[in-house]
């Protein structure tokens, strides 16, 4: 389901991504709008779900985790008991950032972090090969982060 948005709604939206901390008198006055109508905006927007959540994101290097990997994952099965369990499981690891069901050769892909290669190690080999249905992991260690967003292009 998408939504009919307008350039106003598009500045809003690419401001609010850039800062979730701004006023809404500093966020009216950025778009051309009196304070009341910038904040019904706003919360059409929510309303409407296309803004989610407002987050606060942290350093993962200055918080201790300079390590990315990416990790493949397949399963032993592909029916819907199997898939649920795993996903289910993934939920509540915290070193798994995102989590994604794939269409190909592999069943998942998951970001993980982590603090060096024992803690990796320790994540490989007591989280990820534990989870229920698991039979092969094929992980890709990142050596730099040349890009990395979470605004989408409004």
């Amino acid at each position: 389901m998408s939504i009919e948005l307008d350039s106003r709604d598009r500045t809003i939206l690419r401001i609010l991504q850039n800062d979730g901390r701004i006023t809404n008198s500093d966020l009216a006055e950025k778009v051309h709008l009196s304070p009341s109508a910038c904040l019904r905006r706003v919360r059409q927007l929510e309303e409407s779900g296309l803004i989610r959540s407002y987050a606060m994101l942290l350093d993962e290097k200055i918080a201790g985790f300079p390590g990315t990997a990416f990790v493949f994952v397949t399963l032993d099965q592909q029916g819907r008991a199997s898939l649920e369990g795993f996903e289910q499981a993934v939920q509540g690891l915290p070193e798994i950032l995102e989590c994604h069901l794939l269409a190909g050769a592999h069943d998942y892909l998951m970001r993980v972090i982590y603090r060096d290669s024992a803690d990796f190690e320790r994540i490989h080999t007591d989280i990820i090969t534990q989870l229920p249905g698991v039979t092969r992991v094929q992980s890709t260690l990142t050596l730099r982060t040349i890009k990395k967003s979470s605004a989408l292009p409004v």
